[in-house]
């Protein structure tokens, strides 16, 4: 019985694998492809949309897969609505029914939090979540209810065909503040780290893997909309060097923290401080390093999320001061640890380490000091990777730290599939087509 049960096991995952991964190439195949479709006056689709729905897709497929242990019927209803809601906000053409969407997604997101947490704290942090990023996107409202009434429509290709340039500071800084907000950018980040510490794996999953992506594609929305023609303001240019020296503190903040959920959290501030340096930019090297940052960081976020959740679940703990040496009794979670330390530490060949490569030239055309911070920023991403790897891994084990079981069979397809999308380098023309095509 024990040997059949095995066969099936194996026979289930190989068949989910395979079938996954050949979906996965078939999707990228169809994103290499230079168009703009608009079906009708709701909807449209380019190539950002597209790559952000499939991530939106693959990652709430993901999160159920990660959890098989919550078999709750209101659980996998809101992860599936969530991913329903995300789908429609990167697909709509209406500047409104975005806004509209971009904030229905925080509420499956604070019952995840609230419902599935695991401390009290959970409402503090669902309240800090809540405050920020409705805060900061009521002056966006106001703002395209203005544009709209001087445009007389809601369409973006309208808007992007009729609009003037921008010359006013406030007006730019009201247009990127909801979705700096939402990436976050240093120093209205307090949210973030405090809602992912208590989230429940899924929602740590959606928010780092998706959510945060929602602020990249408003700002690659707005660059389109507006013809790039507030790239060159003086408040464009401080929220490119506040991005690019907040990722650099939140390098220093990684390296401090001694709990693993805070630590990736922290990571995901400094990658996301790239985003809103390559979109800001205005420039196409910026924008295409920009997108491809938010879908390899996407996955990588995800990934990590995953990692900490399973390790906690063999050891109980998330504190890297008593995690030691788990190298000895569990080589196969220590083998995925390595392999995505690697890939958010930008090692090739992954396609992190494009996003950056390709964010460089643009740096280096707004200011020669942000390629001393881009050096530094590397530098500090390799280290706290590598402690995050060595804290855990290598050290004598403790005593407490009893052997169990290694990897089950869901978490290694589950990391499996987290790793195969970050392996494409050796095809990166799936992802460098934007360089022709984003500023048209």
């Amino acid at each position: 019985m024990g040997f059949m049960s095995m066969i099936l096991i194996c026979s289930v995952w190989s068949v989910s694998f395979f079938t996954i991964s050949a979906i996965t190439i078939l999707s990228l195949v169809f994103l290499n492809q230079n168009f703009l479709d608009t079906s009708n006056m709701w909807f449209f689709s380019d190539q950002v949309s597209s790559l952000m729905v499939f991530l939106s897709i693959f990652l709430v497929f993901l999160c159920v897969i990660s959890t098989p242990s919550l078999k709750s019927k209101l659980y996998i209803l809101c992860l599936i609505f969530l991913g329903f809601i995300l789908a429609l906000a990167f697909s709509c053409n209406s500047i409104l029914m975005f806004y509209i969407f971009f904030e229905s997604s925080l509420i499956p997101t604070l019952l995840l939090i609230i419902c599935w947490g695991y401390q009290p704290e959970r409402l503090q942090a669902g309240s800090y979540m809540m405050v920020y990023t409705v805060t900061a996107s009521l002056p966006l409202l106001m703002l395209i209810f203005f544009v709209s009434y001087k445009m007389s429509s809601f369409d973006m290709q309208i808007i992007k065909t009729s609009c003037s340039s921008i010359s006013s500071d406030i007006f730019i800084m009201f247009l990127y503040g909801a979705f700096l907000v939402k990436l976050p950018m240093y120093s209205v980040h307090l949210w973030l780290p405090k809602a992912h510490v208590e989230a429940p794996l899924a929602g740590s999953m959606i928010l780092a893997g998706i959510l945060l992506k929602l602020g990249g594609y408003g700002l690659y929305l707005v660059n389109k909309c507006f013809f790039f023609q507030s790239t060159k303001s003086l408040m464009t240019l401080v929220f490119v060097s506040l991005g690019m020296w907040g990722a650099l503190l939140a390098s220093f903040m990684c390296i401090r923290q001694t709990d693993m959920k805070a630590l990736v959290a922290y990571s995901s501030v400094a990658h996301m401080g790239l985003v809103i340096a390559g979109y800001l930019s205005g420039l196409v090297y910026g924008m295409t390093s920009a997108t491809i940052m938010m879908f390899a960081h996407g996955i990588t976020s995800s990934a990590l999320f995953c990692m900490t959740y399973f390790t906690y679940e063999k050891v109980n703990t998330r504190s890297m001061t008593y995690l030691k040496g788990l190298l000895q009794v569990y080589p196969m979670l220590s083998f995925f640890w390595f392999v995505l330390c690697c890939v958010n530490m930008a090692a090739p060949p992954t396609l992190n380490l494009l996003s950056e490569l390709f964010i460089v030239p643009c740096l280096f055309s707004i200011s020669l000091w942000l390629i001393i911070v881009m050096g530094m920023l590397v530098f500090f991403s390799a280290a706290y990777n590598m402690y995050l790897y060595t804290s855990l891994n290598h050290g004598i084990l403790k005593n407490y730290s009893l052997p169990s079981k290694d990897l089950k069979s869901f978490e290694i397809l589950s990391l499996t599939m987290h790793t195969f999308p970050l392996m494409f380098l050796f095809k990166s023309e799936f992802f460098t087509f934007w360089l022709g095509n984003l500023v048209n």
